[in-house]
């Protein structure tokens, strides 16, 4: 399980990571404080660990900012003791808040706790990052520059395929099988118009060109 740690104290948020690789989960510092959206849904944890006072944009921010895209859950860590404090926490989608100093050992139980109320519905989220761009498979959506589209189920699984191999070409007859399991249903028309229409959504968000026609092969993302 990935835990993804927004902390901007060096010491505490070392400490938190050490203490979850001893209980064998893998915890990931922020490194960009302008870029927690970005880096959170390229590492696409199970579960947030936020601090309220960051540089640049404080915790409220960016938990309003994910939950346009995922609802993985957001435990705040903060120092911050009064109730107005953590009703803005709740109201803004976290699942829980924790004040400082905590014991690691409290903080791990709640994780814990939350990691089994949600997984036992079995949405990890599925987010997928390029260039700005999040992708989450769970919603069928796109996210660019705070814009939002949908697609369509087909849209979406050919647009999952070509993000997971990134700088790879995805040939027309692999795109095919994984849209409909078997040749019986294969059309190439139908996937031709599919990207086209995938195209013109990205294009929409002012991506022109983000998918790539290798002529004689097939599609590709370049990395």
């Amino acid at each position: 399980m990935k835990i993804f740690i927004v902390e901007d104290d060096a010491v505490i948020a070392r400490k938190i990571q050490q203490h979850l690789i001893k209980w064998n989960f893998d915890g990931q510092i922020v490194k960009d404080f302008q870029q927690v959206l970005s880096e959170m849904a390229a590492f696409d944890p199970q579960l947030i660990l936020m601090d309220i006072s960051l540089p640049f944009f404080d915790g409220y921010y960016w938990c309003n900012e994910i939950r346009k895209i995922s609802k993985v859950p957001i435990i705040f860590i903060s120092s911050a003791m009064d109730n107005m404090n953590i009703l803005r926490a709740i109201e803004l989608g976290a699942d829980d808040y924790i004040t400082k100093p905590f014991d690691l050992e409290i903080l791990m139980a709640k994780i814990q706790a939350i990691l089994r109320r949600t997984y036992d519905f079995g949405d990890s989220g599925n987010l997928l990052e390029h260039q700005g761009l999040i992708f989450n498979a769970s919603n069928f959506t796109i996210t660019y520059q705070n814009e939002t589209i949908e697609l369509t189920k087909n849209e979406a699984k050919i647009f999952q395929k070509l993000m997971e191999n990134k700088g790879k070409i995805v040939t027309r007859k692999k795109l095919m099988l994984f849209l409909w399991e078997s040749e019986s249903y294969v059309d190439d028309s139908v996937l031709y118009t599919t990207i086209n229409r995938l195209r013109k959504k990205l294009t929409d968000l002012g991506l022109q060109g983000f998918i790539v026609t290798k002529k004689g092969e097939g599609y590709l993302v370049e990395s």
